[in-house]
C-alpha cells in the first residue's frame, strides 16, 4: 500500500494493537496471531425472487480468534458489506469479548444486500439461504452469530430454525438475539444501549456531573441509539440532537425522547414531536445533516450509526469533550490521534457497546442450561460487568497516562495474551 492510499478498515483497526502492546505484559506472539483472522468464508447465496427471477448475493463469515472460546459476532445485511469490513468487525469482537471478560472469541458475518429492497418473503429466503451456506462453519461450540445492522430477532429466529433443520435437532444456542418465544433472553433488546448508559453513569460519578446540565447528541436512532437516549433522558440528561439515515434534528432545550421513539417506530420517520398517548404534535426544531450533528457544541457525543463517521476530514470541527462510541469503529485512527491530543475522552466501542455481546453471552448460557432468568437478574449481571470493566479500563488509562481506547486494548490484549501463552510461546519451547 502506498502512502497516498488510505488504510482499509481492518488494517486501521489492527494498528491499535501495536500501540497497546507496551502496556500488556504478554509475548509478542499474541499480537502476531491477532493480526491474522483464523478463518474466512465467502459464499454465494442464490435466491428466487418474488417475480420468479434469480439473484445471487455474496455473504461472508470471518472467525477472527477463538482462543478464549467460540467465535461470537453479528450478521449484518447492508449494501456496503465487504470482506475488509467483516474482518475488522470480527477483530473488534475478539477485543470486545476480552474487555468484558466473557469466554468468547470474535467473529462476524454479513451479506451484501439492501434489505429495504426485499419483500419479507425474500428476506426470509435470504436469511435461511445464508445459513444453509455457512452451517458447517458455525455452531454453539464453534461460532455463535447474532443480529447486527439491518437484522433483527425475527431474522435470528429464521436462522436458528434453518440450522436446527439441517442438524435435525433444535439448537437454540447456535444464535443469540432470538425472539423470547424461541429462546431469546429478556433484556437483549436494550442491552447495547444499556451497556453504554452504565459506562456514562460511571463517568458521571467520577466527574460529578449534574445530569440536567449535560447536553447529549446521538447520531443514529436505531435500537442502540434509542435505548441509550431513553435511559439518559429518564435520568434528566438533555438529549438535544438525534439523527437517522435521512438527517438530524436539534432542539436547544432538549427533546422528549419517548415521543421521538414512538414516532420513529410507528412511522419510520424521525420528527421533532411531543406525544400524548397516540396523538403526536410537531414541536419547533432545527433540521441538520448527520455531519452537522457530529460537530455540535454538546457535552457528550454518541455515534451510534456506522463506521468511519469521525475522520480526518471533520475531526477538527468536533467540539464534544466526551465521545461514547455505541457504533463499531466510528472514529478512524487518524482522527483518534487528533482527538486525544485535544484532550477528548473517548469511551471506545470495544467497551461502550459491549453490553450487547454480554447479554448475548447470557442468552447462550441460558440456552445451554435450559433455564431462563428474570429481567432484573439480566440487568443486574450486565450492570456488574460493565461497571467493573469500565473501572478496570479507566484505571489502566490513569495509571499509564494513556487514552481510554489504548487502555481498553491493553486490557483485551492482556487477557487474550494470557490465553495464548497458556498454550506455550517461544519462551516455553526454547527455554
Amino acid at each position: 500500500m502506498s502512502d497516498s492510499e488510505p488504510a482499509g478498515i481492518f488494517e486501521d483497526a489492527i494498528r491499535r494493537l501495536d500501540r497497546a502492546f507496551q502496556y500488556a505484559q504478554i509475548d509478542d506472539e499474541a499480537v502476531m496471531k491477532l493480526k491474522h483472522p483464523k478463518s474466512i468464508l465467502q459464499v454465494a447465496v442464490p435466491i428466487r425472487m418474488d417475480d420468479g427471477s434469480l439473484r445471487v448475493f455474496t455473504g461472508y463469515r470471518v472467525r477472527h480468534d477463538d482462543t478464549r472460546g467460540p467465535g461470537k459476532g453479528g450478521i449484518r445485511f447492508h449494501p456496503n458489506v465487504d470482506l475488509d469490513e467483516v474482518k475488522a468487525l470480527a477483530f473488534w469482537m475478539t477485543c470486545k469479548c476480552a474487555v468484558v471478560g466473557i469466554p468468547f472469541g470474535g467473529a462476524k458475518g454479513g451479506v451484501t444486500v439492501n434489505p429495504k429492497e426485499l419483500s419479507r418473503l425474500e428476506l426470509e429466503r435470504l436469511s435461511r439461504g445464508f445459513i444453509v451456506q455457512i452451517a458447517d462453519f458455525i455452531g454453539p461450540e464453534i461460532d455463535v452469530p447474532a443480529p447486527d445492522v439491518y437484522t433483527n430477532s425475527m431474522i435470528m429466529g429464521w436462522m436458528m430454525d434453518e440450522y436446527s433443520k439441517i442438524r435435525r435437532q433444535r439448537t437454540p444456542a447456535v444464535i443469540t438475539g432470538k425472539p423470547i418465544e424461541l429462546g431469546g433472553s429478556l433484556g437483549r433488546d436494550d442491552a447495547t444501549g444499556r451497556g453504554a448508559y452504565y459506562c456514562i453513569k460511571e463517568l458521571e460519578k467520577i466527574r460529578g456531573w449534574q445530569p440536567e446540565k449535560i447536553r447529549v447528541a446521538v447520531q443514529g436512532f436505531g435500537n442502540a441509539g434509542q435505548h441509550v437516549a431513553r435511559l439518559l433522558h429518564e435520568d434528566g440528561y438533555k438529549i438535544v440532537a438525534v439523527s437517522d439515515s435521512q438527517g438530524s434534528i436539534y432542539k436547544k432545550e432538549g427533546f422528549d425522547v419517548p415521543s421521538l421513539i414512538q414516532m420513529k417506530n410507528t412511522s419510520r420517520q424521525l420528527k421533532a414531536v411531543y406525544c400524548d398517548g397516540s396523538v403526536c404534535e410537531s414541536v419547533p426544531a432545527d433540521e441538520l445533516t448527520n455531519g452537522d450533528l457530529l460537530e455540535l457544541d454538546v457535552d457528550i457525543l454518541i455515534p451510534a450509526a456506522l463506521e468511519n463517521q469521525i475522520t480526518i476530514k471533520n475531526v477538527n470541527r468536533i467540539k464534544a469533550p466526551v465521545i461514547v462510541e455505541v457504533a463499531n469503529g466510528p472514529t478512524t485512527g487518524e482522527a483518534d490521534d487528533i482527538l486525544n491530543k485535544k484532550g477528548t475522552l473517548i469511551i471506545p466501542d470495544i467497551l461502550a457497546n459491549a453490553g450487547g455481546v454480554t447479554v448475548s453471552y447470557f442468552e447462550w448460557v441460558q440456552n445451554k442450561a435450559g433455564y431462563y432468568w428474570e429481567i432484573d437478574e439480566v440487568q443486574s449481571k450486565l450492570h456488574t460487568i460493565m461497571s467493573r470493566e469500565f473501572g478496570n479500563v479507566y484505571k489502566i488509562m490513569t495509571d499509564n497516562k494513556i487514552d481510554m481506547r489504548t487502555a481498553a486494548y491493553a486490557l483485551a490484549l492482556q487477557r487474550i495474551g494470557n490465553a495464548i501463552g497458556a498454550q506455550g510461546t517461544i519462551d516455553y519451547f526454547t527455554g
